[in-house]
C-alpha cells in the first residue's frame, strides 16, 4: 500500500526518490508525492495520477534537492486528492517547517488534532498524518530528532514516518511502530524506506527498525533509538537487488506473464528439496514438529485458500488437526490456546499488517511455535516466526496474486510431508512417489497454460454477465474460492463461490440462464457427487462451464461446456486447477477492458488494517 523513500546525500536526489517510487508502483496508490530541499526551502510536488505524471510535475517545476521524502499514498483518512496527498508541511504554507510522510493509521487523530488546531494550526487537509507533522512543528525547538520522538510517544496506532526540517538540510529522521521501515547505508549518503525494494537502485546494505525505533539518517552516519531510548545497532543485511520495473517481454499485461511463469517459479521453489525433512522449514524445525499436536494456519485474501487448502492435506496425510483462521479475525477473538499447537504465518508480502498482528497475539497467548510462509525472505514476517520457509516465485507485480499462491501451496504441500514424517506416517515408497510428482508439477503446469486458447472462448462470453457462481468439492472448494475472488479482483464481475453441496441451502435460488456456474470437477472420489449438484443447475436452466480431468466422463453438450485437464494429479491436483482459474479470469477482465494490473481500490500488500 503507501510507500516511503527518504534520502541524504551530497547530489540531486530527486530522480532516486521517484525510481523508488517506481518500484513501489506494483503496491497500488491512488496519489503521490515528493519534497526535497532546495534554497534554504521545502520545495514539494505531488500527484493524484502516476508516478509518470509526477515527473512531469517535478520537470515543470524544475524540483531538485540533496535531502528529500517521497511517497505513495493509498487512501485511508480523506479522498484521493492532492490536498491529501503526501508529504504533508506544517505549517502548511509555503514557508513550511517540517514536511513528512508517513504510512499506517493514528488511531487518536481527532483528539491531536482538536488540541493542535487550539494552538493555532490550521489543517489543510482531512487526513490523519498532517496531524503528525503539527504535532512535530509544535514540539520542534531546534533538534529534529528529540522533537520525533516527543511526537510518537503522544502516538496511539501504527505509524512508519519520514521527517525533514528546513533549518535541518542534512537529516532526515524516521520512527516506526507496526509499519515497515528500513535504513539504507550508502557511502557519503544513507536512506530511509517502507520497504527495501525502494532503494536497490542505490544500495544493497539494509538495517531493518524494530517496533518504537527511531532513526537519524544523516550524510555520514546514522543511528538508531529504541522503545526504551537506548541507543542501538540494528544488523545490516546485505538484500539482492530486484526491480518492479520488470519487463514484460511479449505479454500484455504483468498478470500474464506471472501466469506463464509458474513452472518455473514452482520449478525454483522445489530447487534445493532432494528429499522430505523438517530442515527445509530452518533449525530446529524437527524438535518443534515433533513437539506439535495440532495446526494453526494464519492468513488472509487469496492466501487463506491456499491456506484452506493445506487444511485437507494435512488432517489427511499427516493426521494432524487444523485450524484455518482469517487473520484480521483471529487477532481480536479470544479463543482457546494450545502451546503445543504450529502456527503457520501464511503471505505473500510478509508485510500484511493482520497477519503479523495475528501472529504476535499467538505468541503473547503463549503459541510460540511459528512458522512463516513467504515471498519475501527480508519481510517483517520472517523475522517475527521462529521458522520459515522462502517461496521463490520472485516479485510478483500484478495486484491478482498467481504465482505467488501456486508457490504457497507448495510450500504448504511439502510442509505436510515434513509433518507426516515428524509422526511416522510417511513411507519411503509415498516419499519418492510425492516427490516424483512434485518434480513433474511444472510439466503438468505448463500444459494446463497450453489450454489457453479454449479458455479464451469462455471468457468471452463471461465477460457479458454480472454474476457468476463457482462450485467445488472436498480440497477444490478453496480453489473455487479462489476462482471467484480472482474473477470479482480483475474484472469486476460479482462471483461467490460455494462448497456444491450446499447448492440446495440458498445458493441454488440464483441459478438461472443468466448466471454461469463454473464447477471444478477433478477425476477424485466425490466427482460422482459434483456431478448430481451439477445436474441440479442444468435442472434450473443454469449454464455450467466445467474444468474437469481427461478421464472423468464429462461431455460438453447443451448447457454445459467442458475443459479437460490432460490428467488427474492426486493431492497435488488443486495446484492444476488454480491455472485455468486464473486463466479465465485474466481473459474476462481483458475483455471488460480493466486496469487488470491495477484494479481498483486494491493495492497489493496491504499494510495496515
Amino acid at each position: 500500500m503507501c510507500g516511503i523513500v527518504g534520502a541524504v546525500a551530497q547530489r540531486d536526489i530527486v530522480p532516486n526518490l521517484v525510481d523508488g517510487l517506481k518500484r513501489l508502483e506494483y503496491r497500488g496508490y491512488d496519489s503521490c508525492g515528493v519534497v526535497a530541499y532546495r534554497d534554504r526551502a521545502l520545495a514539494r510536488a505531488r500527484s493524484v495520477d502516476r508516478v509518470a505524471n509526477l515527473q512531469r510535475e517535478i520537470a515543470a517545476q524544475g524540483l531538485s534537492g540533496y535531502t528529500g521524502i517521497a511517497h505513495t499514498r493509498w487512501a485511508t483518512h480523506g479522498a484521493p486528492v492532492t490536498l491529501n496527498a503526501h508529504p504533508h508541511f506544517s505549517p502548511r504554507d509555503d514557508n513550511a517547517r517540517i514536511a513528512l510522510s508517513h504510512n499506517g493509521i493514528i488511531e487518536n487523530c481527532d483528539q491531536l488534532r482538536a488540541e493542535l488546531q487550539a494552538h493555532g494550526y490550521v489543517f489543510a487537509s482531512q487526513t490523519d498524518s498532517e496531524a503528525i507533522a503539527h504535532l512535530i512543528d509544535h514540539l520542534y525547538d531546534g533538534d529534529l530528532f528529540d522533537a520525533v520522538r516527543g511526537a510518537v510517544a503522544r502516538l496511539r496506532g501504527s505509524y512508519a514516518i519520514a521527517v525533514m526540517c528546513r533549518d535541518e538540510p542534512h537529516r532526515i529522521v524516521g520512527a516506526r511502530d507496526g509499519m515497515p521501515l528500513v535504513v539504507g547505508v550508502g557511502d557519503g549518503e544513507n536512506f530511509l524506506a517502507s520497504d527495501a525494494i525502494a532503494l536497490s537502485g542505490v544500495t544493497d546494505r539494509i538495517a531493518y527498525l524494530e517496533n518504537g525505533d527511531v532513526a537519524d539518517i544523516q550524510l555520514h552516519r546514522y543511528w538508531i533509538v529504541d522503545a526504551a531510548g537506548q541507543r542501538v545497532e540494528r544488523a545490516v543485511q546485505r538484500v539482492a537487488a530486484h526491480s518492479g520495473a520488470a519487463d514484460l517481454g511479449a505479454y500484455r499485461y504483468y498478470m500474464q506473464k506471472e501466469i506463464f511463469e509458474q513452472p518455473q517459479a514452482v520449478a525454483d521453489t522445489l530447487l534445493d528439496v532432494a528429499s522430505i525433512m523438517p530442515e527445509l522449514f530452518g533449525d530446529g524445525a524437527w524438535r518443534v514438529f515433533n513437539d506439535v499436536d495440532s495446526v494453526l494456519l494464519l492468513a488472509c485474501g487469496g492466501s487463506y485458500h491456499a491456506a484452506l487448502t493445506a487444511k485437507y492435506w494435512i488432517e489427511s496425510i499427516a493426521k494432524l488437526p487444523t485450524n484455518v483462521e482469517i487473520a484480521s479475525e483471529f487477532r481480536y477473538r479470544d479463543g482457546v490456546a494450545n502451546p503445543r499447537t504450529l502456527v503457520v504465518a501464511v503471505s505473500q508480502s510478509g508485510e500484511t499488517a493482520d497477519v503479523l498482528g495475528a501472529v504476535q497475539v499467538a505468541k503473547q497467548r503463549g503459541m510460540m511455535h511459528t512458522l512463516a510462509i513467504c515471498n519475501v525472505a527480508s519481510s517483517a514476517l520472517m523475522r517475527e516466526c521462529a521458522l520459515q520457509f522462502v517461496t521463490r516465485a520472485g516479485i510478483e507485480i500484478g495486484v491478482a496474486s498467481t504465482k505467488a499462491f501456486t508457490t504457497q501451496l507448495v510450500a504448504l504441500f511439502l510442509l505436510t510431508l515434513s509433518l507426516a514424517q515428524v509422526r511416522g506416517r510417511l513411507s519411503d515408497d509415498d516419499e519418492k512417489a510425492h516427490l516424483r510428482a512434485l518434480r513433474h508439477l511444472p510439466d503438468a503446469m505448463a500444459k494446463v497454460l497450453a489450454l489457453e486458447p479454449q479458455i479464451m472462448g469462455w471468457s468471452e462470453l463471461l465477460a457479458r454477465r454480472d454474476n457468476m457462481l463457482f462450485l467445488g468439492r472436498g480440497m477444490h472448494y478453496p480453489i473455487a474460492l479462489e476462482g471467484a475472488l480472482k474473477m470479482k479482483e480483475i474484472s469486476y464481475i460479482h462471483a461467490e463461490a460455494y462448497p456444491a453441496g450446499e447448492l440446495k441451502h440458498g445458493p441454488l435460488a440464483l441459478v438461472s440462464n443468466e448466471m454461469p456456474v463454473i464447477a471444478v470437477a477433478p477425476n477424485d472420489m466425490l466427482l460422482e457427487k459434483l456431478k448430481s449438484n451439477m445436474h441440479e443447475v442444468s435442472a434450473r436452466n443454469g449454464r455450467l462451464f466445467v474444468f474437469a480431468d481427461v478421464d472423468c466422463g464429462l461431455t460438453s453438450g447443451e448447457g454445459i461446456d467442458v475443459i479437460r485437464l490432460n490428467e488427474y494429479y492426486g493431492p497435488l491436483s488443486p495446484i492444476l486447477h488454480t491455472v485455468p482459474m486464473q486463466l479465465l479470469a485474466y481473459h474476462a477482465a481483458l475483455a471488460r477492458g480493466t486496469d487488470i494490473d491495477k484494479p481498483r481500490n486494491l493495492a497489493k500488500s496491504v499494510t495496515v488494517e
